[in-house]
């Protein structure tokens, strides 16, 4: 069975920025401004870069969970592949015999795979199966051995991934949308840069400022910090942190899904501030537009605003709190170092954040008193990091004029 010569492209983050780049950088693509493979920063923004989104939600049976947007997430691999003319060859069936043909042809073509699996049921995780909770993530399969029972992938580690040819079929057959899917992907066209960049930045823009495609504006751009500052400090406003995440269990479990999304969901940190700010740096290059870069410092200012709300979120001089940050770091640094090596140590790490949910329920390290004062400090952060951004969004309309 077919493993990929030489496959050593494990640079992606992200699992739809990341696993095109990885896929265009082991099929040789190079980008016409650099002579260089397509960059992660590159593909972020053409996809429209990055958002600010707030959204809690409240699910019987499961701890409350307030979450992030980081960046679009409006269909973005599909208009990303558009705007740069990529040609997709989308292969999708129901029958698994099928599948697995589908793969390794691919494969013994000479190209990676992209499939889609469910995070939750992909080994190297190390998370329980969940009948409630699945999630869809494209990955990069590069060498399929039934014989030896391998299968390898590329998935946001910086090392090469193996699971089980059953596990993967799992993991591909858990939604039925995305059920065995394999796409592979035509070189971008060049002359179609300078417009897929200048689409991306608009969509940006457009998100910060405007109504978005889909879901109410106050969760969305500059008006989704404002949104944030006031469920943090209102206690009797609907949706307020008083009400859907009080002390105890459901707070912690709000700072964390937070605070997970600032580090860990495909990204390493900073909100991902830090790669629109390359893509700005690179956008300058090809749309020649050298204002660009200012509008990119303004946004590491905003990355290192993002840094410290993390820290704040967190912290580590408050006990059960600053652990909890430590075990969510923990997971992703053994991921992207080790990959499934690390496996089991993960588990651990993850039976250990159950226990600190465990004892929120009854040893909270902080008083009603100072859980409000507490609040108020992050909404203190949160607004800073809005001041940061009007200022970045103003440079970038600027920029584009």
């Amino acid at each position: 069975m077919p493993i990929l010569d030489n496959y050593q492209q494990l640079d992606g983050r992200h699992w739809l920025s990341g696993t095109v780049c990885n896929f265009l950088a082991y099929t040789g693509v190079k980008a016409p401004h650099t002579g260089r493979p397509y960059s992660e920063a590159l593909l972020m923004g053409v996809s429209g870069g990055a958002v600010m989104g707030y959204f809690s939600f409240a699910y019987e049976g499961y701890d409350p969970h307030a979450r992030i947007l980081t960046r679009n997430t409006f269909d973005p691999l599909d208009t990303m592949l558009a705007r740069l003319g990529v040609v997709q060859h989308r292969q999708h069936t129901t029958n698994p015999d099928k599948a697995v043909t589908n793969l390794v042809d691919t494969l013994e073509g000479g190209e990676p795979a992209i499939v889609w699996a469910d995070y939750f049921s992909l080994p190297y995780n190390a998370l329980p199966y969940d009948a409630g909770m699945w999630g869809m993530f494209p990955i990069l399969v590069y060498g399929y051995d039934e014989t030896a029972a391998v299968v390898h992938i590329a998935d946001r580690a910086r090392v090469p991934l193996t699971i089980s040819p059953e596990a993967l079929h799992t993991a591909r057959a858990r939604v039925k949308k995305d059920k065995f899917r394999v796409l592979t992907l035509e070189p971008p066209l060049p002359d179609k840069l300078p417009g897929a960049v200048q689409a991306g930045i608009g969509d940006c823009l457009k998100l910060y400022t405007e109504k978005p495609p889909k879901g109410a504006r106050h969760n969305f751009g500059l008006a989704a910090y404002d949104n944030w500052a006031k469920l943090l400090t209102k206690p009797k406003t609907r949706l307020s942190w008083a009400r859907e995440f009080p002390r105890g269990r459901k707070l912690l479990a709000g700072l964390m899904g937070v605070f997970h999304d600032i580090n860990c969901f495909g990204n390493v940190g900073f909100a991902e501030r830090d790669v629109y700010a390359d893509f700005l740096d690179e956008a300058s290059l090809i749309l020649e537009k050298p204002a660009l870069q200012t509008a990119a410092a303004e946004f590491r200012r905003s990355a290192a605003a993002w840094d410290a709300l993390s820290q704040a979120l967190l912290p580590a001089d408050v006990p059960l709190l600053g652990e909890m940050a430590q075990i969510q770091l923990g997971q992703r640094d053994l991921l992207h170092n080790q990959g499934s090596a690390a496996t089991d140590e993960i588990k651990q790490l993850t039976a250990r954040e159950k226990a600190l949910l465990k004892q929120a329920e009854t040893e909270f390290p902080l008083s009603e008193k100072e859980v409000e004062e507490f609040q108020g400090r992050l909404a203190e952060k949160v607004m800073q990091i809005c001041a940061v951004e009007q200022t970045a969004v103003a440079h970038l309309r600027q920029a584009m004029l």
